[in-house]
């Protein structure tokens, strides 16, 4: 799924439609991936990282994450727009019987809601703060 976003990603600005508009100063949002630890003991302990760092991304990581791949991770390689690929891939998974839509209808649910969630905990713990600051004068 990822690759598809980023390969759908690189490509609208690539198009004339968008070279327009950035010569008229518009600059693009970037892609934003909410990771989450891995789950599964046979992955590195970085492998999000390492799988989704991309130009022009933005990836939100736990600090236990970020602080192993600070400690043992690598990029190799970034990763690469290939719809192609993609799509292959995407396919692969369908054939075993994977609804595919369905997967990628909850993750963005499940991403969406965990970063408001995370949000909504950093503005209240700012709120906290800025309350005590406000009462110790």
């Amino acid at each position: 799924m990822a690759k598809k976003v980023y390969a759908s990603y690189r490509s609208m600005l690539g198009s004339d439609r968008w070279r327009t508009l950035a010569a008229a100063g518009t600059r693009p949002q970037r892609v934003l991936w909410a990771s989450k630890s891995v789950k599964d003991p046979s992955l590195p302990d970085s492998y999000y990282i390492t799988k989704l760092a991309a130009p022009d991304t933005i990836n939100t990581v736990p600090e236990k994450t970020l602080l192993a791949f600070v400690d043992h991770g690598t990029l190799d390689s970034p990763l690469q727009p290939d719809y192609a690929v993609a799509e292959h891939l995407i396919a692969a998974v369908a054939s075993n019987g994977i609804d595919v839509d369905a997967l990628g209808e909850s993750l963005q649910r499940q991403g969406t809601g965990r970063f408001s969630a995370d949000w909504a905990a950093l503005r209240q713990g700012v709120e906290v703060k800025m309350d005590r600051l406000r009462a110790s004068g």
